[in-house]
């Protein structure tokens, strides 16, 4: 499929959701029609009011838009609610448990508690596929019971360097192998059957997101991303990345390109302390934002923001998940992106030094979730005491919580 296809393809997805009708019209078909869209809960039951026509006629009532279910959703909503969606944590992190492998009383009760919005899965949490079956499915119904929806369903499944599920013998699944050997053939091809063959595992488990691919242009030999990025060209890695969305997308795969703005350029890994280049905003434009411009004009559900310095475009060495000139002026503006934007770890070494507030920080900098802060209770009070003291307005709660029930809502 090109490119215009493929984004002409989600255009009018989006269009089916705008006019309120999902059903039969969404990214991820569905054979259950989800339970808090029950179209009578809808309807206004009251002949006597009924609006009339010229001629004395009953007029139809305009469908409700998808963004008119979620403001009345968003509305019910206490603002408890309201900022634990905006959180992608590991399960031991809302529990407080020692290590997660199922989801059954203890996470039920805890995420009434907590029902935030994504959980991420790692390699201690999945024993075989009928343990992570079994977790993933009474997890995601617990979503539903508790707050209508889901949460995000996720884990690190790259192919090669970056594998949870392929590297564990249990699973009987073949790695796709690192992304710079499917970089090195020039072959768009493999990056989408790559892509499909992960989502083609993933979803019979019960993932339904996949933090890959990687958008990093590998410009730096023996870099940190050297063998998971596509490679150094930026319009191959584009053409990559582009085919990789395009798999998981076919295959009802949620996926997020990372790290933005890009961390092929750095020296050193932001899993053990700061990173940083020199580049301009221009000379951002001319290389590493490419394949991001990409992943944004075709319509990728989520970008993920890396905790790279980018001082030459910022004017200081404020990390990008929470700067506002990069999450906000570049992504949401420049590069016009109005999906969700997901922090990197909090728990990485780039920015642990900021502490509970990096949580605050990163919404204020225009990102609407944050991903596995060190310490998920302190982040998710911190946020509702912003709120309290007026440092996040409600009003920018909801703008984020807007943005993942549209992506909930129609993955449904």
């Amino acid at each position: 499929m090109s490119r215009r296809t493929f984004a002409a393809g989600l255009a009018g997805m989006a269009s089916c959701a705008a006019l309120g009708t999902l059903t039969g019209c969404s990214l991820f078909a569905s054979d259950d029609e989800p339970k808090h869209r029950d179209k009578d809960s809808f309807d206004v039951d009251d002949s006597s009011s009924e609006a009339k026509g010229s001629g004395g006629e009953p007029m139809e009532k305009p469908a409700k838009t998808l963004d008119d279910e979620i403001t009345e959703e968003i509305a019910g909503w206490n603002i408890e609610q309201k900022v634990a969606q905006l959180f992608f944590v590991r399960p031991e992190s809302f529990t407080g448990m020692g290590q997660v492998t199922a989801a059954g009383d203890t996470s039920r009760t805890a995420y009434g508690t907590y029902p935030v919005g994504g959980i991420c899965y790692f390699a201690e949490n999945l024993v075989d596929p009928a343990q992570t079956t079994e977790m993933l499915t009474n997890m995601a119904q617990i979503g539903v019971d508790t707050i209508g929806h889901a949460p995000f369903l996720a884990v690190d499944e790259e192919g090669g360097t970056v594998t949870r599920i392929a590297s564990n013998p249990a699973f009987g699944v073949t790695d796709v192998g690192d992304m710079a050997a499917i970089g090195d053939t020039g072959d768009v091809s493999q990056a989408k059957s790559a892509a499909q063959a992960i989502a083609g595992y993933l979803k019979p488990l019960g993932f339904n997101m996949d933090f890959a691919p990687c958008c990093d242009i590998a410009n730096v030999e023996g870099g940190v991303m050297a063998q998971r990025s596509f490679g150094s060209d930026p319009e191959l890695v584009s053409d990559m990345v582009e085919a990789q969305i395009e798999g998981f997308v076919e295959s009802g795969m949620l996926c997020s390109a990372k790290h933005f703005p890009g961390i092929g350029a750095a020296i050193g890994d932001s899993h053990d302390g700061s990173i940083s280049i020199g580049s301009t905003l221009e000379e951002l434009q001319a290389t590493e934002l490419v394949p991001f411009q990409r992943a944004v004009q075709v319509g990728v559900p989520f970008v993920m923001v890396g905790h790279l310095s980018v001082p030459n475009v910022t004017g200081d060495d404020t990390p990008a998940s929470i700067s506002k000139v990069m999450v906000t002026d570049v992504l949401r503006d420049q590069l016009q992106y109005d999906g969700i934007v997901v922090t990197d770890s909090l728990e990485m070494g780039a920015v642990t030094a900021y502490g509970d507030a990096g949580a605050v920080m990163a919404l204020q900098a225009g990102c609407d979730m944050v991903l596995m802060p060190l310490d998920f209770a302190a982040a998710y009070n911190a946020v509702l005491a912003a709120v309290s003291d007026g440092t996040l307005s409600e009003e920018r709660i909801d703008e984020s919580l807007t943005r993942i029930l549209r992506v909930k809502m129609t993955m449904e």
